[in-house]
């Protein structure tokens, strides 16, 4: 069971903008406790759509850049990227199906 990865300020570029699938990032912080929910769904997401989507988790507190970029003022965040554009996003602790929902928007 694949679990989703870090990005950082430093390898967003590399890591999302560039990537030839869809990502969704997961913007969180450790003290925040709908992240926490969140966390063993972006798991899961990331296990069951391997290959097809990548599930990346940016931490908030250690990379601020990014967030500020995105106009991430609320966590949990996921912002959907496809091709180095933000395809949509969802803020706030989420069930699964919302998750797959957005997924949708970018896989068949």
């Amino acid at each position: 069971m694949s679990s989703a990865a870090a990005v950082t300020d430093s390898d967003f570029t590399k890591e999302v903008l560039e990537s030839t699938i869809p990502v969704v990032v997961d913007f969180w912080a450790t003290w925040c406790g709908p992240c926490q929910v969140m966390g063993p769904v972006v798991d899961a997401i990331a296990g069951e759509y391997a290959g097809k989507v990548k599930i990346l988790k940016l931490n908030v507190d250690e990379n601020q850049a990014t967030p500020a970029k995105y106009g991430v003022r609320g966590i949990p965040t996921l912002i959907l990227f496809n091709k180095g554009e933000v395809v949509d996003r969802l803020v706030g602790a989420q069930p699964k199906s919302n998750v797959e929902n957005l997924l949708k928007k970018v896989i068949a």
